[in-house]
């Protein structure tokens, strides 16, 4: 009697689409840039697409978050409907959850989907079946942005002899950069006997655990100067009804980075802009042809470091042609600077020296009505400022200090010149 072959097959696991969702900070510097980058999230889902496609993957996940919220206008929904329709026609169905972005009462409008797409409640959690493959796939959307207590609790018993998967958007226990959503810990999900968590939510790909499988894709595009690296989903390969590997795949139409370059042993500008430009020219060559938006920090102990903050807006423009030079799409989002001056002897200060810069804004910064006056006016800047650029200065504590540090340097850097 002839041993029947193992069954093998593959699906893909995607989440937080966040279609036409923009690229933070890119529309506020340089608006042709901004054009050239906002196609990138629609690429990366037409990539998505065309890679399930081509694998003959025999279903694909997506763990919500298609969209970023209530659409602008149609185009936005009749683009994911085409893009879902070729893989409705090459017969692969896709299983979704809604998240807390494209929850059901956040969305006034919404699309008739191919007959392959199955979009779990979000009334109840519910099973749906894939018997050609014996898998089960439990979950539930999001009926709001806030969900209740027992959200994740109300998840089906597992189908015993099934390949069982729970398509989940949660923060888990939460993290210090995500909202806490459908909140719940590994032990919790553990408890189910689930052989495959597909969750959504955190931007960031993480495999949390292998037994079961706890496994967050990322997005599939970075969405700003926080969202760095490759990004994209996971191709899952299960044979015999186990799964037995897990790999990441990359489909973002573009890439943020944050690149360092040490200027310690730099004698002049030149050298800085020489030394920014291979960084900028070994980054876009590991990049595969995306277009690239990099935030570049200058570091190391310089006596250039007075001349570089007082230059800084000059040197930012100059990387930023830097950046052109290597690429039409090679940006350099900003340039940030954490150099430090060497310490001097007072031997070695000259009469040009005597006006004591720093005395005289530490004592400014003592003041408490100077203190009080510089908060407001930094708290009504941030607070014009879009989400992410308002909350990474939010998060910086010592603020203040750097602005008084900066002044002080600046000073000095004009003096010199």
């Amino acid at each position: 009697m002839e041993t029947p072959a193992p069954m093998r097959f593959s699906f893909i696991h995607a989440a937080d689409l966040h279609i036409d969702s923009p690229l933070a900070g890119l529309g506020l510097k340089d608006k042709a840039v901004a054009e050239r980058f906002a196609q990138a999230g629609r690429r990366a889902v037409e990539a998505l697409i065309a890679e399930t496609i081509r694998s003959q993957a025999a279903f694909l996940i997506v763990a919500g978050d298609i969209f970023d919220g209530d659409w602008r206008d149609v185009t936005t929904g009749l683009f994911f409907v085409r893009a879902i329709g070729a893989l409705h026609r090459a017969g692969i169905p896709a299983i979704m959850v809604k998240g807390n972005h494209d929850s059901e009462s956040g969305m006034s409008r919404s699309l008739t989907y191919p007959e392959s797409v199955r979009i779990f409640s979000s009334r109840k959690a519910e099973t749906f079946d894939l018997p050609d493959h014996r898998v089960a796939l439990h979950g539930r959307s999001f009926p709001n942005r806030l969900v209740p207590d027992d959200f994740v609790e109300s998840y089906p018993a597992r189908r015993d002899g099934w390949l069982n998967i729970g398509v989940l958007h949660t923060s888990l226990e939460g993290s210090k950069d995500h909202q806490s959503y459908a909140p719940c810990s590994l032990a919790d999900l553990r408890l189910f006997g689930y052989d495959y968590w597909a969750l959504g939510h955190v931007h960031d790909a993480k495999i949390l655990s292998e037994d079961p499988w706890v496994v967050y894709p990322g997005n599939l595009q970075g969405r700003s100067v926080r969202e760095t690296g490759a990004k994209g989903a996971m191709r899952v390969t299960v044979e015999d009804g186990r799964i037995i590997a897990v790999e990441p795949l990359v489909f973002d139409g573009a890439r943020w980075a944050h690149e360092t370059v040490d200027v310690s042993g730099a004698e002049n500008e030149t050298d800085v802009i020489a030394g920014i430009g291979a960084a900028l020219e070994a980054l876009h060559g590991r990049s595969d042809g995306r277009p690239l938006a990099v935030r570049v920090t200058l570091s190391g102990t310089t006596p250039l470091h007075s001349h570089l903050v007082a230059r800084r807006e000059i040197l930012q423009d100059e990387a930023r042609a830097a950046g052109f030079r290597i690429a039409e799409d090679c940006w350099v989002e900003q340039l940030k600077l954490t150099t430090s001056a060497p310490q001097r002897a007072a031997a070695e200060l000259s009469p040009a020296d005597s006006l004591d810069v720093d005395d005289l804004l530490a004592a400014a910064a003592a003041d408490p009505a100077f203190a009080e006056a510089l908060a407001e006016t930094m708290k009504s800047i941030i607070d014009k400022l879009p989400h992410d650029l308002r909350k990474e200065l939010s998060d910086d504590p010592d603020r203040l200090k750097r602005l008084a540090d900066d002044a002080r340097d600046y000073l000095a850097g004009e003096m010199a010149s």
